[in-house]
C-alpha cells in the first residue's frame, strides 16, 4: 500500500469513526399538545436538554389539542408506532391506567434504568393525582395548573370599581359584575374550561364530592355527584348572569382567553397557566386573584385541584431509549428547569425545590399574585373530595357536561335539570368503563 493510499484509507477510517460517533445519540420521540407561547417554551426545554449532552436526542412533535394528542397516542400504539413519551391531560389518567399493556409506569422505568428518582421531591397535591393506590408514581407531572380569577384592572376602573375591591366570594363578584355591566361592558365575565373550573374545581374548593368513591380514586364503581346543592346554586347563578348579560360564554376550551387578552372582558376564570399568554399579549394592567367561593359552605375554601397534563412512558422500546427517556424526565424535574418553567408559564412548580428556588429568586415579590395558584393548592391537606378526579371515559363525560352547561347558558334548561341529565348520561359511560376494565 502506497503512502497516499494509506493516508486515504486512514482518512476514510477517521471519517467513519466520526460519522458513527455523530449518529450514536439515542433518539426518542415526545408527543405533546402545545402551540403558541407554550409550544415555544417546550421547544426551548427540548433544545436545552439536547445541547446539554451528546448521548440522547429528544424529538418533540405537536399532535393537536389534549384530546387529539391522546387519541393519536392510542392509534399509534395500536399500529406499533407509539412515541417514547406521550403527554396526556389529567382527565385521561384513568384511561392510561387501564391501558396496562401500553404504558411503563415511571417508577418502574426509573428502577429498571437505575436512575436517581425521589417521589418525595414532588408537591403532594400534584403527585397524588398521578400515583397508584399504593403510592407509586405512574406518570411524571409536567404542566400542572389550577384555576384562578384574572382581573382587567383598567376595565374595573372604567366601570368605577376600585381594582383592589375584595372579590374572594361569588357574592362580591356579583356586585362587581353589576357595575361593570352598567358601564356598558359587553363582557363583564368570561371563562375557559367551564367544566374544569365551574364544576370540578368548584366542587373541590367547597369540599363537596364531584363523584362517589372519593371522586373515583377508591374504585371503578363510582357515580357522578355533580348535581348537589352547591353545584346547582353555582351553575344556576351563572345561568342567570348569562341571561342578564353579565357572563359571556365563548366556548368549551379557552376561546374566552382571546377576548380577555384583547381587553374586552373585566373578569376571567382561567388556569394559572394563562399567565404566559396574558403577560405576552395584554395591553392593560392586570392582576390575579384566588378563585372565589360561596359564603356559608362548610370547609370552603378547601383546595383547588390540578389541570394540565403528565408525561406517560410507552411500552415497546429498547433499553437505550428507556435510558434516554429517564434522563429527559429527570432533566424536566430538575430545580432550575422547573423553576424557569413555573416562572415563564404560570404552571405550578411540580417540585418543592423549584418552588423554594422561585421564592428565593424574588419572583413572587416582583410579580405579585403569581404565588396564588401554589397557595390555593397547598394551603390545606387535600380531602377525599379535593384530591382530584379519576374517572374513566372522562373526556367524553366532559363533552356531556359541556352540552348540558350550554343549555343552561342559553336558558333552555335549569341548572338542576341540566346537572341531573349530565349525571345520568355520564354514569352510563362510567358503567361501560367499569365493565370493560374489571
Amino acid at each position: 500500500m502506497t503512502l497516499r493510499t494509506k493516508i486515504i484509507a486512514g482518512t476514510i477510517a477517521a471519517m467513519s469513526g466520526w460519522t458513527s460517533t455523530a449518529i450514536a445519540a439515542t433518539e426518542i420521540q415526545f408527543w405533546h399538545a402545545f402551540t403558541g407561547r407554550l409550544g415555544d417554551l417546550v421547544a426551548e426545554q427540548v433544545d436545552t436538554f439536547n445541547k446539554s449532552q451528546s448521548d440522547y436526542k429528544v424529538v418533540a412533535s405537536h399532535k393537536g389539542n389534549y384530546s387529539e394528542t391522546l387519541n393519536a397516542g392510542i392509534a399509534a400504539f395500536r399500529a406499533n408506532e407509539q412515541p417514547n413519551i406521550l403527554m396526556v391531560f389529567e382527565v385521561g389518567t384513568a384511561t392510561m391506567m387501564a391501558a396496562k399493556g401500553a404504558i411503563k409506569p415511571v417508577h418502574e422505568l426509573m428502577t429498571e434504568v437505575g436512575a436517581t428518582f425521589d417521589p418525595s421531591a414532588y408537591i403532594g397535591s400534584v403527585k397524588g393525582y398521578y400515583t397508584s393506590t399504593d403510592g407509586k408514581m405512574l406518570s411524571l407531572p409536567f404542566n400542572s395548573s389550577t384555576p384562578v380569577l384574572w382581573v382587567n384592572n383598567d376595565a374595573l376602573k372604567a366601570a368605577g370599581v376600585d381594582p383592589s375591591t375584595d372579590m374572594s366570594t361569588w357574592e362580591q363578584v356579583d356586585a362587581v359584575l353589576d357595575k361593570v355591566k352598567a358601564s356598558g361592558s359587553k363582557c363583564p365575565l368570561t371563562t375557559a374550561w367551564q367544566s374544569w373550573i365551574h364544576l370540578e374545581n368548584m366542587s373541590a374548593y367547597h369540599d363537596v364530592p364531584f363523584a362517589t368513591k372519593d371522586n373515583g380514586f377508591a374504585g371503578l364503581d363510582t357515580e357522578l355527584a355533580l348535581n348537589g346543592p352547591v353545584q346547582v346554586k353555582h351553575i344556576q347563578t351563572m345561568g342567570d348572569w348569562a341571561k342578564e348579560g353579565k357572563f359571556m360564554y365563548a366556548g368549551r376550551r379557552n376561546e374566552g382567553g382571546a377576548n380577555f387578552r384583547a381587553g374586552e372582558c373585566a373578569l376571567f376564570t382561567e388556569s394559572s397557566a394563562g399567565y404566559a399568554g396574558i403577560k405576552a399579549e395584554a395591553k392593560f394592567d392586570f392582576s390575579v386573584r384566588p378563585l372565589p367561593v360561596w359564603k356559608g359552605v362548610d370547609g370552603a375554601p378547601q383546595n383547588t385541584i390540578i389541570g394540565g397534563a403528565s408525561l406517560w412512558v410507552m411500552q415497546g422500546h429498547d433499553a437505550e431509549e428507556y435510558k434516554a427517556t429517564a434522563a429527559f424526565l429527570n432533566f424536566l424535574s430538575s430545580s432550575n428547569i422547573q423553576a424557569k418553567w413555573h416562572q415563564d408559564t404560570g404552571y405550578l412548580p411540580i417540585t418543592i425545590a423549584a418552588g423554594e428556588k422561585t421564592k428565593a429568586d424574588g419572583f413572587y415579590d416582583k410579580n405579585p399574585g403569581t404565588d396564588i395558584a401554589v397557595i390555593q393548592m397547598t394551603a390545606k391537606e387535600p380531602t377525599a373530595n379535593s384530591k382530584g378526579l379519576r374517572l374513566g371515559s372522562f373526556d367524553q363525560i366532559r363533552g356531556i357536561i359541556d352540552e348540558e352547561l350550554e343549555a343552561v347558558w342559553s336558558g333552555d334548561k335549569t341548572a338542576q335539570a341540566a346537572l341531573d341529565s349530565a349525571a345520568e348520561r355520564g354514569n352510563k359511560l362510567l358503567r361501560r368503563f367499569e365493565q370493560a376494565n374489571r
